[in-house]
This record gives structure tokens, C-alpha cells and sequence, in this order.
């Protein structure tokens, strides 16, 4: 740690317990409690808020000056005013903020720069776990943002570069295990003629590697191919066919996403361990994301393994070469478990998602399987998100499998029909590139499910076919992928055949009881003519299951038309107007809304929805409303009573 004003270095005060609040208020995003500071910093002192007094003191004497007060108290609350200041590791996470591939070499040569050892390298609290276990995550962070920002460098550099092997033996530094700086190390070092040391090298890190117990056959492939491709080639004359067949090219084959869940350690007074309920809440998580069928999901034994080696959560993906990590704590306090989990992305080094969630600790069985059910519910949801934002961003004509499926969602979502289009589109393309790849046709019957249900309406026969086709043939390619029924369920029910589509739709929650969509399909057809209260108890667990999916429109909706069918109509009308808010709600889910208030009574409210849809859909009227849901003849009367009330014929 350095503190400067000006040009001036500014002594750090001596006390090892200042430097460390210093530290911890400068990389707060918020406002710290003193009760926070004092469990942090002290364990179980005489009087840790007189501690903490006299610490503050001292570290309001070296940030302090006659113009700003840097220290600012809020009653029990304590934050640093660092406006006006420089803090190297704030700079670092500025610009980790966006993404590391849209930075340039004048970018990212200066952040480099910013990395000098590990964070408070000189510190150490023994007295202090949790500030300990703080700091730990702090160094792996930035150590992992560290080897990002040189993995992006060597990645912008000319082959031929005099900065390539500098950088790359920084990443070696930083990073000891990470197989493709060796790789690359390699094919430098053999491109620029110093073949004896690439031996030299390639002996060293196999040595490393054993003693890890790791493997090192990759990095050996490597160094074979560095050297045949600087071997002259022999001059041959021959006809080469043009096709990517003969050439041996290989499909563009959807490659998954692959994620590691590490085992979750448990917090006491003497630190962070393994234990029985962390071990299990973390093979829970594996065996649920694993139902999912979505991702590369790495088996339980491997990641235990690294666990009982102390392999840290970073090290770990790096070792596995995964795109995605999770891990978490759990600690007992009055009576509950705490829970804290954390899924990062490993490629560009960031958190995507972090929650703190707790349960009675006498309901530990039952509230760990509730708590279970969310985090891989949240995981696959903001892997997806991730997945589908990235795919946006790439040119089409370079997409493979994985990547033109998360694109036509991109465009599913929105939720008109050139999106549809474009999603069909990118579907098709999915599939052609990986026919094995089940969720690619099953997102081709969503979209041919759109096409009869909102968007093309006057080819409802052929587009349920082709739904229904598209669904067959993800069954085909995996008729273990939820996703699959639940495509077949739901082109069995535009064909009418009710029954069958539910049978589908709960074989769907069989496979993967944290799979949300199906629950909310199950609740879908349930509210048009089936039971109304299995219908909204449907819902409300693809909602816990899914709080932010992009069809929470949908289910806001299915809750609406539970509750009008069950006579509720001031709490249908309040779901409905929730549905119609969305922004990507859809022209019938504006028309719910328009029903369930003018069944409530305010009809001027329900008129207003009704200029909204004809603004968009001149003709729209009760039968396009009727036709496109399968509703009881109870239902079809009630919409019926109240259609012209606001305007629709």
C-alpha cells in the first residue's frame, strides 16, 4: 500500500489494523456499519468500538486536510469520500466494467501497468478471518483480472512483436497454470529461432504440471505443432477440392457453456472449511444444473478433488478451462443459515451474479432444497443472458451452433414479428450447423409456436405442423432435455390435444424440477380451461424459479386469467395491468389486461388498453382475442360479456 499527495509520499500509519480499514473503506462501494467494521477487523476485543474509534482517528489524520473531510460518518455508517482521490484498484475495476475485447492496446498496455504484486501483499491480520477471507477474494480477483487484461494484450499483439514474449511471461507469472500461455509461450519462442529454450521451457512446465498432478499432454501437442509449422514445406502440386469436406473441416458444433461448481465452504469462528452441508448444497447444485441439459457441466468428483487440494474457485476454472465458476459460503448465525453465492465468468475476469440468501436452520432439509432450486435457477438464467448478449455482438456469417441459438433468442424475446423472423432465422441456422443440438430445434418450434399463435394467425394449421415437426426432432436429439417436452407440449396444445401436451409439459418438470418455463406452461394451459388454482400455483414457481425471465409478461398474464376464471377480478385486473407493463408484452397480452379491468369494473382504464392494441392492430377484435387461447366455454362467455364494454367486437 502507497499514499501519496502530489508528489509527496504520505507515511502510512504503523498499526497493521489501520492500514486494513483504510484498505477495506477505499474498495467499499457503499457505506460499511461500524458493526461490520468491528466483526471484520477484530475478534471478540475488549471494547472493539473504541478500537475502531482510535483507528479512525489515525486514518483521518493521513487522508484529512484543511479542504476535505475523506472520512464521513452517517450515524452508525462509515464511508470514504474518494472523489477528488486516485485508487489504482477503482481504476482497474472502472475499466473491467465493460468488456476487455472492446479495449485497444493503448487501453490496455496502461491498466497492465497498474498491477504490482499482490494487494496488500505486506498485511497480514491473523486475529482478523473474515478480513482475511476478504482480502483472499480481493487478491484472486484482481490476479484473475490481471491475467485477463494480459491474456487481451498478447491476443492484440503482431506475431513478431518484441513485447510478446514479455507479456506472455508476465501471464505465466500471474497465472503458472494457464495452459494456452504456455502454448503460445511455445510457438513464440519457435518462431523466433530460440528452439532451445522452448525445450528448456516445455521440461520445466512438465515438471510443474506432475507435481500438481496435472495434465500436461495438451501443452506437449502444442510444442509438436510450433515446430511443424516452422519445418519448410515440401513444394507439392495437386488439385484441392473446394469443399469443407474434403479439406477435413469439422462443424461449427454448438460448443455449451461449460461451468464448475466448487464445493461451498462453511464459516466459524476459526475460518472457512469444507463441512457436510456445504459439500451437499454444492452437489445439489451440479445434479440440478446437470438436469437442465443446457450446460457443460463439470462432474462433481473433479471439482471435489480440486477442493480437497485447496485449489482456489480462480485457479480451478483456469485448470478447467470452464467459461463459467460458482461458488459460495454458508454460516450459522442465531438460528439461520446464510448462504452466499457467487457465479463469475471466467473469460473476461467478472462477477456476473451474486446473492445472499438464508433459510431457519431447524427447516435446514427442506430450506436448502428451496434455496437449491434458486441458485440454479439463476445461474442458467444469467448464463443465458450472458450467452445471448454476446452472440448479438458477433458478425452472424461467424456464429456457431451454441452461439446462432443464444442469437435467435435474442431475438425470440422481443416479441414481433421481424425478431421472429430473425430468430427463425438463426434457429434454422443453429441446427444445420449441429443437427444433435436439441435445444436448437426446439427454439425453431417457439418460433413457429409465435407464428400461429400471435404473429401469423392465418397459417395457424401449417405453423402448428412445423411446430410440432421442430419439437419432434429436438425429442430425436435429446429426448432427455426438458426443453424438448416442453416444445412438444406446447405445439400439442395449439393442435388442441390438450391432455397430451400436459403429459409432455410434466415430463419436462420431471427431468428438471428447476426448469421454470415448464412450469409456467403447466400453468399456461391450466388457466384457459383447466384448473385455475394449479394454474397459479404454476406460476408463482416459475416466478421463484425465474424472477427476471424474459416471459414473466407471460406468467404475470396466466396469473390474470387464473384469477378471472376464479371470479377475483380486482386481483386479475392488478396482474394484468403488471403483464401488459412489460416492455416486450405482446398485443393479447394487452387484450387480457383490457378484459380483466373492464371485468372489474373500470371500463375507462380498459379502453385505454384497448386504443393501445388498435394503434398497433386496426382490426383486432374478441375472436383474435378467443381464437388464439383455448379457453373452457365458461371462460369464452365471460371474455364475451365484457368484450364490447371496451370496444372490441
Amino acid at each position: 500500500m502507497r499514499l501519496s499527495r502530489g508528489e509527496t509520499d504520505i507515511a502510512l500509519p504503523k498499526s497493521r489494523k489501520v492500514r486494513a480499514l483504510l484498505a477495506f473503506l477505499a474498495l467499499s462501494p457503499r457505506e460499511v456499519t461500524r458493526s461490520r467494521l468491528c466483526e471484520l477487523l477484530w475478534d471478540l476485543p475488549s471494547d472493539p468500538r473504541g478500537e475502531l474509534r482510535w483507528c479512525l482517528s489515525r486514518v483521518r489524520s493521513v487522508l484529512d486536510d484543511d479542504r476535505q473531510q475523506r472520512v464521513v460518518t452517517r450515524g452508525d455508517a462509515i464511508a470514504l469520500d474518494l472523489a477528488d482521490c486516485d485508487v489504482d484498484v477503482l481504476r482497474i475495476a472502472d475499466a473491467l466494467q465493460g468488456d476487455l475485447q472492446a479495449l485497444g492496446l493503448e487501453q490496455l498496455r496502461p491498466l497492465a501497468a497498474l498491477f504490482a504484486g499482490d494487494l496488500l501483499e505486506d498485511l497480514q491480520l491473523d486475529d482478523s478471518p473474515l478480513f482475511t477471507q476478504w482480502l483472499g477474494s480481493e487478491r484472486r480477483r484482481l490476479r484473475s483480472a490481471h491475467a485477463g487484461t494480459l491474456r487481451a494484450i498478447v491476443a492484440r499483439l503482431p506475431e513478431d512483436s518484441a513485447e510478446l514474449l514479455e507479456h506472455l511471461g508476465r501471464w505465466l507469472e500471474v497465472d503458472p497454470f494457464e495452459r494456452i500461455a504456455h502454448e503460445q509461450l511455445l510457438k513464440a519462442l519457435v518462431r523466433q529461432g530460440r528452439v532451445r529454450e522452448a525445450e528448456d521451457h516445455l521440461a520445466a512446465t512438465i515438471k510443474l504440471f506432475e507435481l500438481e498432478g496435472l495434465e500436461w499432454i495438451s501443452i506437449r501437442e502444442a510444442w509438436r505443432h510450433a515446430k511443424e509449422e516452422e519445418r519448410p514445406e515440401p513444394r507439392v502440386t495437386a488439385a484441392v477440392s473446394a469443399s469443407p469436406e474434403a479439406a477435413g473441416s469439422e462443424p461449427a458444433k454448438a460448443q455449451r457453456a461449460s461451468i464448475c461448481v466448487m464445493p461451498f465452504l462453511e464459516q466459524s469462528a476459526s475460518g472457512l472449511a469444507r463441512s457436510r452441508i456445504g459439500d451437499g448444497l454444492a452437489d445439489d447444485i451440479i445434479t440440478r444444473l446437470a438436469k437442465l441439459r443446457m450446460l457443460f457441466v463439470i462432474a462433481r468428483g473433479t471439482a471435489f478433488s480440486l477442493g480437497d487440494r485447496n485449489v482456489e474457485p480462480e485457479e480451478a476454472a483456469r485448470l478447467l478451462g470452464v467459461d463459467y465458476l460458482a461458488n459460495g459460503t454458508v454460516r450459522r448465525r442465531e438460528g439461520r443459515l446464510e448462504v452466499r453465492v457467487e457465479l463469475a465468468e471466467t473469460r473476461h475476469p467478472r462477477v456476473v451474479w451474486a446473492e445472499d440468501l438464508e433459510c431457519s436452520e431447524a427447516e435446514a432439509l427442506n430450506g436448502l432444497d428451496r434455496l437449491g432450486h434458486g441458485i440454479v435457477a439463476s445461474i442458467a438464467e444469467e448464463i443465458e443472458t450472458a450467452e445471448r448478449n454476446r452472440a448479438v455482438l458477433k458478425p452472424p456469417s461467424s456464429l456457431n451452433a451454441w452461439e446462432a441459438y443464444h442469437r435467435g433468442l435474442w431475438h425470440l424475446y422481443r416479441f414481433n414479428q421481424a425478431d421472429n423472423d430473425r430468430a427463425e432465422h438463426f434457429f434454422h441456422l443453429s441446427a444445420q450447423l449441429d443437427p444433435t443440438f436439441a435445444r436448437a430445434h426446439s427454439g425453431l418450434s417457439f418460433a413457429y409456436f409465435q407464428n400461429a399463435f400471435l404473429f401469423r394467425p392465418q397459417d395457424r394449421v401449417s405453423q402448428v405442423e412445423l411446430a410440432l415437426s421442430a419439437a419432434g426432432q429436438s425429442l430425436m436429439a435429446d429426448d432427455r432435455d426438458p426443453a424438448a417436452h416442453w416444445a412438444m407440449g406446447r405445439a400439442l396444445w395449439l393442435r388442441g390435444a390438450e391432455q397430451e401436451a400436459l403429459a409432455e409439459i410434466a415430463t419436462s418438470v420431471d427431468l428438471s424440477p428447476n426448469f421454470a418455463l415448464g412450469h409456467y406452461t403447466m400453468g399456461f394451459v391450466h388457466c384457459q380451461s383447466g384448473d385455475p388454482e394449479l394454474a397459479i400455483d404454476s406460476v408463482t414457481q416459475s416466478r421463484a424459479l425465474s424472477p427476471f425471465d424474459p416471459l414473466l409478461f407471460a406468467m404475470l398474464a396466466t396469473n390474470a386469467l387464473a384469477h378471472a376464471r376464479l371470479g377475483n377480478y380486482e386481483e386479475a385486473a392488478m396482474w394484468a395491468q403488471k403483464a401488459a407493463a412489460r416492455p416486450n408484452a405482446h398485443m393479447h397480452v394487452v387484450a387480457i389486461a383490457a378484459h380483466c379491468l373492464a371485468l372489474a369494473g373500470r371500463v375507462d382504464d380498459a379502453r385505454m388498453y384497448t386504443a393501445r392494441i388498435r394503434s398497433v392492430v386496426p382490426n383486432y377484435g374478441t375472436d383474435d382475442f378467443l381464437t388464439a387461447f383455448r379457453f373452457s366455454p365458461d371462460a369464452q362467455a365471460l371474455f364475451r360479456s365484457c368484450a364490447r364494454k371496451v370496444g372490441f367486437t
